[in-house]
């Protein structure tokens, strides 16, 4: 089940695509949006970190991390990064661990894949708590970008 507003964020540890260790405890004290996504270099998670990418001035201006999961390794997320000019970090969560605690894991996917990240989006507010979350079953859907937006400005 996917963690739901009000509950505090899991700590956790993944390694980003430079290859160093991330800790969502390392952001305390500023607002964090995570978007987990299914797997890099495909259209609908392009696109949602793409627009993530290209709004990124308003969550730098307002001291907010955005951070991207997914359970690629870090070395396709190096070149998915390099590729589409994002500015922020992506973690791998091979492991599927991070992904399952928050609630955004397929056990299937497409084509018989299996274990791979739902696409999603949750915001953490300074002290650790989630202040949005939403877990998508449809993985050509889109986050809430403007409910994102809203939540952050509030």
């Amino acid at each position: 089940m996917a963690l739901q507003v009000g509950e505090l964020a899991p700590d956790f540890k993944l390694f980003s695509s430079d290859l160093t260790e991330v800790s969502l405890a390392a952001f305390k004290g500023k607002k964090v949006i995570i978007h987990f996504f299914p797997m890099a270099f495909t259209g609908t998670c392009t696109e949602q970190l793409c627009s993530m990418r290209d709004n990124f001035s308003f969550y730098e201006g307002i001291d907010a991390q955005v951070i991207g999961i997914s359970v690629d390794s870090p070395f396709s997320l190096a070149k998915f990064k390099e590729v589409q000019n994002y500015q922020f970090p992506l973690l791998s969560d091979f492991n599927k661990e991070v992904s399952k605690s928050f609630g955004a894991y397929y056990d299937e996917f497409l084509l018989g894949l299996k274990g791979v990240s739902k696409r999603a989006a949750f915001v953490i507010d300074e002290e650790g708590k989630i202040i949005f979350a939403q877990v998508l079953e449809d993985a050509r859907e889109l986050p809430d970008f403007k409910a994102i937006n809203d939540v952050l400005s509030a």
